[in-house]
């Protein structure tokens, strides 16, 4: 079976792993530094902050900016649940902005739609999502952020490695460039892996010390206290990541270049082999800026022309041993988001998750697998 995504797991992961759990420390160690400084050196940004995961990331960055209640903040609708999670775990509301129906991307216009609905409520921040590993238009968006009193907060988790080109202006993502911070996740589908594990990056010291601080329970000590004594000064939370997670980040970064090869190969095989099935199936759009590091082989499909429904495309393809996944159901037509909102009409949102599938792509892979995954989609699709 070709699952949608899975973890590159070698034996020098392993081997690094198994180094920590002989050391002296299983957490708050060393590695947890060291994995933090390769990962800011690895993005371009001043400080990165390692936690629990990429929930938690995000949660982090609310916290650091003292999102509230009576505060708002922009999310699009196409994302998993937790980048509009982290708002309600502060206590403030979310804004829904809708997205370009062909990248599923947030883009100024829908950004636009959406601050047009604040209600009078005050804008903290906008999280645009880098969908599928391709960069939404960061200067675009900051624009209209900072017109409104707010800050980007980039969800990152899809993109590590991406590069961006804003009117000749090179960098990556999560190098902050254009944003306050940006998060990532390294579950084991994610570019790379800890098993579960977030970042988050800054080029704001006074965040990054923040950040540090939610992340064990709001705790200081104090300059010059006694060597036992802790503060308080606010409630933080338990979200550090360990040393053993650490140490296999640093094994995988250090392969990040090879798995994002790997990744643009396959994609690019992929863009080949679907052509014959332009009619029915194409790749997601890539923006002009977007050199994507692809974390989703995201395809749209005509389901409707084809005659077959994504049910029974999905079941056919996994008769097939070929596994997909669909990213995402609109956050906005949850039952809780619907139940506070009422109801809302996202046409780009709705028009993206109509047609969306994601079939496997991952380091793995050989390129016979893209071969008979494409032949696989014809044969669901009655090509």
């Amino acid at each position: 079976m070709l699952p949608y995504g899975r973890q590159t797991i070698e034996d020098d992961d392993i081997a690094a792993v198994a180094q920590a759990l002989r050391g002296d420390f299983l957490t708050t160690g060393p590695t947890v530094e060291a994995f933090e400084r390769a990962f800011a050196e690895t993005v371009g940004a001043r400080h990165a902050v390692a936690c629990a995961n990429g929930t938690a990331a995000l949660h982090l960055a609310m916290l650091a900016l003292e999102v509230g209640p009576g505060d708002a903040i922009v999310a699009p609708s196409i994302t998993f649940l937790a980048t509009a999670n982290c708002a309600r775990f502060v206590g403030a509301e979310v804004v829904f902005a809708d997205v370009d129906p062909t990248t599923g991307l947030m883009t100024p216009q829908t950004l636009a739609e959406a601050l047009a609905r604040l209600d009078g409520r005050r804008l903290r921040a906008v999280l645009p999502v880098h969908l599928r590993g391709d960069a939404v238009d960061l200067p675009g968006l900051k624009a209209l952020a900072e017109a409104a009193g707010a800050v980007l907060v980039e969800d990152a988790p899809h993109a590590l490695g991406t590069r961006v080109n804003f009117g000749n202006e090179a960098g990556l993502v999560g190098d902050c460039a254009h944003s306050a911070m940006a998060t990532f996740s390294f579950h084991p589908v994610k570019t790379i892996a800890t098993g579960e594990g977030g970042m988050v990056t800054t080029n704001d010291p006074a965040l990054a010390e923040r950040l540090r601080r939610l992340r064990s329970h709001g705790m200081v000590r104090p300059e010059g206290a006694d060597p036992w004594w802790y503060e308080m000064p606010e409630v933080g939370f338990n979200y550090r990541l360990p040393d053993i997670l650490c140490a296999l980040g640093l094994s995988q970064l250090a392969k990040l270049d090879r798995f994002a090869a790997r990744r643009r190969a396959l994609a690019a095989r992929y863009e080949t082999a679907l052509a014959p099935l332009a009619r029915l199936v194409r790749p997601a759009a890539r923006p002009a800026w977007s050199d994507p590091v692809l974390h989703l082989m995201s395809v749209l499909i005509d389901f409707e022309a084809a005659g077959r429904s994504r049910r029974q495309v999905v079941e056919t393809l996994k008769a097939r041993g070929v596994g997909t996944q669909v990213h995402y159901i609109p956050v906005h037509t949850q039952p809780y988001y619907r139940q506070r909102y009422g109801e809302l009409d996202l046409p780009g949102a709705r028009a993206w998750y109509e047609r969306c599938l994601s079939l496997p792509l991952y380091p793995g892979m050989e390129d016979a697998d893209v071969d008979r995954v494409v032949g696989a989609l014809a044969e669901a699709l009655g090509v």
